[in-house]
């Protein structure tokens, strides 16, 4: 999809909308934090859960932003897609580090994204993102062509001079004998790096490598929801975003880089097998 065919303009207004929906879901999965949390499934996995907050926030913002976008699509973790006559797409995740939010661990996000072209991450192209952590208070942005930020702060990421100098992040899959697998992955990598994050919540990893919180993240098996805001914050910020071989970030593979160490982070995944 070429990136010119929406504005500057139409992705600032596109953004404001992000922003309105984003922040009132957050308030929303905080209330209903504080007042305790119950397991409403599991899905892939005994441990992939799915709690009643993220029903309730998806059906909230669903009903929010057909009413402020008619004909807009919307994709969503929980629910059935519905497709789209404006040629936009809103990708959300209701909460992001659903685990974290069970347990009570404050890295836990609302992903909300818009993107044109479709639902497809290797074919859309993202025009706004708003990610917002309910429990740190913190709102990070983007819009296509506008930058990254975190309230006012415009972001930029790290400048490591090495990879041995570098804070890597990562997740892990919900099916046991995969998480066999990349640990061993990242037995080969982390004597290559200064130390190694997993937080659990893949939006606000992406936001961190932005705001260079983390050199570099990488992860395999994410669904579209879990990365189509926080890819746009990263981009927009100046990390190097990839996917795999060359291709657009996807559940196949996403990586995000401070730019000064992404040609020696690609080395390393490769030669890790991540």
């Amino acid at each position: 999809m070429d990136d010119t065919s929406t504005s500057p303009q139409d992705a600032a207004a596109l953004l404001a909308v992000a922003v309105d929906v984003t922040t009132a879901a957050a308030r929303l999965a905080a209330a209903r934090r504080a007042e305790g949390v119950e397991v409403a499934d599991t899905k892939s996995s005994l441990v992939d859960v799915v709690t009643h907050t993220d029903r309730e926030v998806e059906s909230f913002l669903r009903a929010r932003l057909a009413e402020l976008r008619p004909g807009d699509g919307f994709l969503g973790e929980e629910g059935d897609p519905d497709d789209s006559s404006t040629g936009l797409t809103w990708v959300v995740d209701p909460i992001d580090g659903t685990v974290n939010f069970l347990y009570g661990i404050p890295q836990w996000a609302v992903s909300v994204a818009v993107v044109e072209g479709g639902p497809d991450p290797l074919t859309w192209s993202a025009l706004a993102a708003c990610v917002v952590n309910p429990l740190s208070g913190e709102v990070f942005t983007a819009s296509r062509g506008g930058g990254a930020w975190l309230g006012e702060e415009r972001l930029v990421p790290s400048t490591p001079a090495s990879l041995a100098e570098s804070l890597f992040a990562t997740g892990f899959s919900y099916e046991a004998d995969r998480r066999v697998e990349q640990a061993a992955v990242v037995g080969r990598l982390i004597g290559q790096v200064r130390d190694l994050r997993r937080l659990g919540a893949a939006s606000l990893d992406l936001c961190a490598v932005a705001a260079g919180r983390l050199d570099v993240y990488a992860e395999r098996g994410l669904k579209p929801w879990d990365h189509a805001a926080g890819v746009l914050v990263a981009q927009e910020a100046g990390a190097v975003v990839r996917g795999e071989e060359g291709q657009a970030p996807s559940g196949r593979l996403v990586v995000a880089s401070a730019p000064s160490v992404a040609r020696a982070a690609d080395v390393l995944l490769e030669d890790a097998r991540f």
